[in-house]
């Protein structure tokens, strides 16, 4: 289960905290006016930047919404959607991962059509009450096609919001449909949005004589949000002796007809105030599709392959990289769209309007090409950078040997597209291909070696699938590689020639950890697989399926049928003094000498590992190693059903901040108690009995995640204790077939915002979330049933902080009633010592002082 939260409290859009709470209350009041169990659509309609997305996202992550409907689901539409692509992410949260998984299965070997998914949704959601907001709909012709999907027999009040800046699509939508007009921002709200925006108060316009002036700017605004924080993130940066040059930039037009081409010129205006060294890291984002979620740590690291940032004295060129997104943040020219525990953006987007202009400055200066079904298709001019979007995508008249990166999102282009390590492309920098929806051969990258010039090479298994087995040895003439992200192939050892590879930042390198085509525990399939051979290269077998399993047998054998997710890492590894990344590891499967050298990456930052059927010999040398990693701040060691019990040997490493540990660990209090900087903790079959470790833990001064998964904890019930976990913000809880109960007492954990819980039975219920003052969430996933549903249901209803219970199946399959037995309630005056009296298998977790 994700660390992320939508909403925290420093990087959450400005428009969010100002002016929408009534909007948010008439939207709620359209969603329950009618008592009807039939189907009703609610429309948002606005003009671009008011804010439609917002309201909507405030309604749906309302405790109302939670609360009523069985199930909901967020799609974005946008302009050029897919309509696959579409109804596979409705049928994913609505239904269910599990529900996708068995229509592919269903239709392996057949093509999945339109229709066929359509179907599938439809009958599934019969039965259901469910709430989708469909974001952004430009076209009567995109509702008619979405439309279908959901409109039939469903009779169980479900409710559909649809957001559009074209309010003729409600006049062909049907008559139990609802509309709501977005108005501008009065004022007052809009006062407050700038204000907030510009880091001020009307007591610092004032000191600073520009209350005329700021007024000014506020009634050239309009009320409308996105031009309300896009200039005030220029004015932010200008001292406010400059503020009337700036109102006198401001199109005149806004204030009276806030319209799309008025908006362009204030988002222009805010793009010309940018520093010389954002415009073009700002530009580069027109490579990604509209509504596309960009990962932050991926655009960094992609500006740095491509020289947009240099490096400065006294900081490291990824911190400056992190400088730069931070800037297009607070300038409000990028949105952050997902944030992980610790506060910091992991993703953002950028809003539609922006991107239309980026694309638009792009191509005038031949700056960014994208390949998409709305753009010509002769190239008239050299591109630095070229992106395909969408199926049926292709360039005619590109000088490919000028192009700098080549992204590819959906499917396979179709010629006159180099293959993707042709010597046309000897000048590329950057090749990412993780959100491209075709299996990439081995073929396609036997060739690297020809493009010397690559910094970032990113082909995991992201949309698509890979069916690279073998890394070719030419890989060690890329001197200037910087990224190599190859997870999820097939690629079981990784060649000598890596260790040439000086420049090097992050290599992610995983295998699969199954095979499809033969059962490893059945070696006569394999054999008979292997003897097949000759077959497979017939007309008989297709061509796509006669690569994977191609790949499936070289991985097989290479890894001697190995089920882990590591590989074989060569001697000279710890040439790599720049390496700050490194996974996944097969300690088992690498040389002892080659462990000792891990060792040796002194700036290594994030480390993963493999420890299945290692010996124990190889265990001590890693314990060795780890201990000279004086950077490392993230460790996973994955010892599957194994021990980890030999952790005691090496000193816990004093800047972890995020660790995770899969294999039985034992008694490990004092190896834990030294981790003062940890952040985020996952445990996984680790056997936990006794309370002395988990104390430990609860006591860990920064601790914000805690995550048990599958046999980590044995004892029949979880009690958080006083002063225990005092820094904890999510408690994620999976597959603990022995819990019966979680309980809280007055003074634990009050920070604690979320709690999930997937596949557990807790006979005996979620007691004590009275105690937590900032709960926002609890979710039970697929699996989790709990006792007196009813009542946790009437004891979130009545906290004061207004958190949300959200089922992902109806309540019926959730609630496990009034199960037999004693109910153990948890009361601020409850003890270790009261647990011992009764006889209680439950441990409570209190700090060592409470």
């Amino acid at each position: 289960m994700e660390v992320v939260r939508y909403q925290a409290a420093h990087f959450v859009q400005e428009a969010e905290l100002v002016g929408f709470s009534g909007p948010k209350e008439e939207i709620l009041d359209l969603i329950s006016s009618s008592a009807s169990a039939q189907l009703h659509v609610i429309w948002i309609i606005g003009a671009g930047g008011l804010g439609k997305t917002t309201l909507a996202k405030k309604v749906y992550e309302s405790s109302e919404i939670s609360a009523r409907f069985t199930c909901r689901a967020w799609v974005t539409v946008s302009q050029s959607f897919n309509v696959k692509e579409l109804l596979k992410e409705m049928i994913n949260q609505l239904l269910g991962a599990e529900s996708l998984r068995q229509l592919l299965e269903q239709c392996t070997g057949f093509i999945l059509n339109e229709t066929r998914m359509a179907d599938h949704l439809k009958n599934g959601l019969k039965e259901i009450r469910y709430f989708l907001v469909l974001d952004d709909l430009w076209t009567i012709e995109a509702w008619d096609c979405i439309k279908p999907t959901f409109w039939g027999d469903n009779e169980n009040g479900s409710r559909v919001v649809v957001t559009s800046r074209n309010g003729n699509l409600v006049e062909g939508s049907g008559p139990s449909s609802l509309v709501h007009h977005l108005k501008t921002l009065a004022k007052e709200d809009a006062t407050k949005l700038l204000l907030r925006k510009t880091n001020r108060s009307l007591d610092d316009i004032k000191k600073d004589q520009m209350t005329q002036t700021f007024d000014k700017i506020i009634k050239k605004c309009g009320g409308v949000p996105l031009a309300v924080v896009t200039i005030g993130g220029v004015l932010a940066t200008k001292h406010v002796k400059e503020w009337d040059n700036l109102y006198n930039q401001l199109p005149s037009e806004l204030e009276t007809n806030p319209s799309l081409e008025s908006m362009r010129k204030v988002i222009m205006m805010s793009y010309n105030h940018l520093p010389s060294h954002l415009k073009p890291c700002f530009l580069y984002l027109s490579i990604f599709p509209e509504d596309f979620e960009i990962k932050r740590r991926c655009l960094v690291d992609r500006w740095i392959a491509e020289g947009l940032v240099p490096a400065r004295l006294g900081m490291t060129v990824d911190d400056v990289g992190e400088t730069y997104f931070s800037e297009l943040i607070d300038r409000s020219m990028i949105q952050p769209s997902k944030v992980n525990i610790e506060g910091r953006i992991k993703s953002c987007r950028v809003h539609d309007i922006m991107r239309d202009i980026i694309v638009s400055i792009s191509r005038e200066e031949n700056f960014v090409y994208s390949a998409a079904e709305n753009v010509p298709r002769v190239v008239e001019h050299n591109f630095r950078h070229v992106a395909y979007h969408g199926d049926d995508c292709t360039t005619i008249g590109m000088d490919w040997s000028r192009v700098r990166s080549l992204t590819i999102f959906g499917e396979r282009p179709v010629e006159p597209v180099p293959s993707l390590c042709s010597s046309q492309l000897r000048m590329l920098r950057a090749m990412d291909l993780e959100n491209a929806q075709f299996a990439i051969t081995q073929k396609e990258i036997n060739n690297i070696g020809l493009l010397r010039h690559l910094k970032y090479v990113n082909v995991c298994y992201g949309e698509g699938y890979s069916n690279i087995y073998a890394l070719p040895r030419s890989i060690g003439k890329l001197e200037d590689l910087q990224i190599l992200d190859l997870r999820d192939s097939h690629i079981s050892t990784l060649p000598t020639e890596i260790s040439k590879l000086k420049s090097l930042r992050k290599l992610r390198c995983s295998k699969r950890g199954y095979y499809k085509y033969f059962d490893p525990d059945a070696p006569k399939e394999c054999l008979v697989q292997t003897l097949c051979m000759p077959i497979i290269f017939t007309p008989l077998v297709d061509s796509q399926i006669r690569n994977e399993i191609i790949a499936n047998l070289h991985m097989a054998y290479s890894s001697r049928c190995s089920i882990t997710k590591g590989v074989r890492v060569p001697k000279g590894i710890g040439n790599l003094k720049e390496l700050q990344i490194l996974q996944v590891v097969d300690i088992k499967r690498t040389s002892s000498k080659v462990i000792e050298e891990l060792g040796e990456l002194s700036q290594l930052r994030k480390l993963s590992v493999t420890m299945q059927g290692a010996t124990k010999k190889k265990c001590m040398i890693f314990c060795k190693a780890i201990q000279k990693l004086s950077s490392l701040g993230s460790l996973r060691i994955d010892a599957g059903d194994g021990t980890l019990e030999w952790l005691d040997s090496v000193s816990s490493p004093p800047l972890l901040s995020s660790l995770s540990l899969l294999g039985h660990i034992g008694d490990k209090a004092d190896w834990f108690r030294n981790l003062t900087q940890l952040l985020k903790i996952r445990l996984v079959r680790s056997k936990l009995e006794e309370g002395k470790t988990m104390e430990v833990l609860g006591a860990l001064p920064k601790l914000m995640l805690l995550d048990l998964g599958r046999e980590s904890y044995v004892a029949n019930a979880l009690v958080f204790g006083k002063g225990a976990f005092l820094n904890l913000r999510k408690l994620d809880i999976c597959d603990l077939i022995q819990l019966r109960e979680i309980g809280f007492e007055q003074g634990a954990s009050p920070q604690v915002e979320s709690i999930e819980i997937g596949d557990c039975r807790l006979e005996s219920g979620i007691n004590g979330i009275k105690h937590l003052p900032k709960l926002k969430d609890i979710s039970l996933w697929y699996g989790s049933m709990v006792a007196r549903l009813g009542t946790l249901q009437e004891e979130v209803g009545a906290h004061p902080n207004q958190p949300v219970l959200r089922l992902r199946k109806d309540r019926s399959y959730h609630d496990l009633g009034d199960v037999g037995g004693s109910e153990v309630e948890v009361e601020a005056t409850e003890s270790i010592a009261d647990h011992a009296r009764e006889g209680s298998e439950a441990v409570t977790l209190t700090t060592s002082d409470s």
